[in-house]
């Protein structure tokens, strides 16, 4: 299967991403890709910079928006990863990513789970955690472990994907490197975050994919500078082997072809599910193990 992850600057309103993300959409399934994955929160700046009761409006199109990107993903006949910010009520929103079938149906939500609250990422002001569970979505081009972005350091969830049946863990991504730290703090970062994504891929013997922001989005709230999105989007395979990685600074696409029948080659030769100790695993459902 050939899949197709698109790394995006915020190209400063809603409709100039949304076009820009739409004319990528139409080359890539012009080229054969049948998966197609966006970033996180992709059709707007990333506004958890900052606490601003103002980007709640942003959630209040969520309806339209999965119309919107319904049509897209029939248009170009392709299984589309979005992710959006969703309104249930007022006082309760969601960071949702909402999977698109070739003919526009939705195939399925996944609500994030882990919810961040660091400087420059606040999102615990804006997201309330997922409800929905780790639960693959079925699609035409097979199950696919949709996560995003911050759970993505938690290998509880990566498996729990897996062992339910998930055949690609599919990341969204908003991550990126403050311009005060230093060269070497920034390497250590970038390097981190590649690793453990790929350890996920490792570990499950599952292909990963990871679509990352690029570019600088200034603090609307003049606090901080911003952020620079550090891009690096990435698939790997079932061992975790690199099979296409953007640069820190380009938009574009990126392809890679992914083997559903490699999964199985590689956990016959390293059979990781099968030599797990589940009855000494007790402390995973404790918050620390004294």
């Amino acid at each position: 299967m050939k899949v197709a992850l698109i790394q995006q600057k915020y190209a400063q309103s809603k409709e100039a991403t949304c076009k820009v993300s739409m004319a990528h959409i139409k080359e890539a399934a012009q080229n054969g890709a049948e998966l197609i994955v966006l970033q996180e929160l992709h059709q707007t700046e990333y506004f958890c910079q900052s606490e601003e009761t103002k980007f709640f409006s942003y959630a209040n199109t969520f309806e339209e928006d999965v119309t919107f990107w319904g049509k897209v993903a029939k248009e170009n006949e392709v299984v589309l990863v979005t992710s959006l910010f969703e309104k249930r009520t007022a006082g309760l929103y969601h960071n949702t990513a909402v999977v698109f079938e070739k003919d526009g149906s939705v195939a399925g939500k996944y609500r994030k789970m882990h919810i961040p609250d660091d400087p420059g990422f606040y999102e615990k002001f804006y997201f309330t955690p997922g409800d929905l569970g780790f639960e693959p979505i079925e699609t035409s081009v097979g199950k696919l472990g949709v996560l995003v972005c911050w759970d993505q350091w938690y290998p509880e969830a990566a498996r729990i994907m897996t062992l339910k049946g998930a055949e690609i863990l599919i990341y969204p991504t908003a991550i990126g490197w403050f311009e005060e730290d230093d060269k070497e703090e920034k390497a250590r970062q970038l390097d981190s975050w590649v690793t453990i994504q790929r350890s996920h891929a490792i570990a499950n013997a599952i292909p990963v994919i990871s679509c990352n922001r690029v570019g600088f989005e200034a603090d609307s709230s003049g606090i901080m500078a911003g952020t620079r999105f550090w891009g690096n989007s990435f698939v790997c395979g079932a061992q975790g082997e690199m099979l296409t990685e953007a640069d820190n600074n380009s938009e574009g696409i990126h392809y890679a072809t992914v083997l559903h029948e490699r999964t199985k080659e590689v956990r016959d030769i390293w059979p990781f599910l099968r030599d797990r100790r589940i009855e000494n695993y007790d402390c995973l459902l404790k918050r620390y193990c004294d």
